[in-house]
């Protein structure tokens, strides 16, 4: 589990569906150490219903919970209302305006990135890294910036944005020593220009 812990922090996931039934350790203190490094939604598989256990789960954070057994498309219509309810409340209220650097298209709104016209296959981190980055167009951010604004938590190492940069870099087609668009900045930061 403590992999598991620090890959959420390093590479947080989307979701996270934690089953209580865990052999070597409490759900319930899982549920408390994911808290204490994360806000990535947890939905918990359960196969106890009783009112006090879902009170107790759901004041230690969780975002929601399902009672063994269930289907697979019950799974899948809570996983999406969860997903729905931890966006960023800016981007359920309102569209917000495209993104256009050079030939990279970022569309904050429906989450999608295209580089000359090919869709870009993004993690969610990739993707608000990207985004983060083209808002910024033009100006050199410190990895201790990225983390603060994108990851949003204290203790993240700084090595989880080179991994992030590196993801991006491959699937734009860029080389770290030749880049087009994601330069680093030797002991200051990252730069996505938007002029060759």
């Amino acid at each position: 589990w403590f992999e598991a812990l620090r890959d959420i922090t390093q590479s947080p996931p989307d979701i996270v569906v934690l089953d209580l039934g865990l052999p070597d350790l409490d759900g319930l203190d899982v549920l408390r150490m994911i808290r204490g490094i994360s806000r990535v939604p947890v939905l918990v598989a359960t196969a106890r219903d009783e009112e006090t256990e879902i009170i107790r789960l759901l004041n230690a954070g969780a975002d929601d919970y399902m009672v063994k057994p269930f289907s697979g498309g019950q799974l899948a219509a809570r996983l999406a209302a969860v997903l729905r309810r931890s966006a960023p409340a800016d981007l359920r209220a309102a569209r917000l305006p495209v993104l256009q650097v050079a030939d990279l298209r970022i569309d904050p709104t429906a989450r999608t990135a295209h580089l000359a016209g090919r869709e870009l296959p993004l993690t969610r981190r990739e993707f608000d890294l990207l985004a983060y980055l083209a808002a910024n167009a033009d100006q050199v951010i410190s990895r201790r910036r990225i983390l603060a604004e994108v990851w949003q938590q204290p203790y993240v190492e700084d090595q989880t944005v080179d991994v992030h940069l590196s993801a991006l870099r491959r699937k734009m087609g860029e080389k770290a020593r030749k880049p087009r668009y994601l330069h680093t900045v030797r002991g200051i930061g990252i730069k996505l220009v938007s002029a060759p």
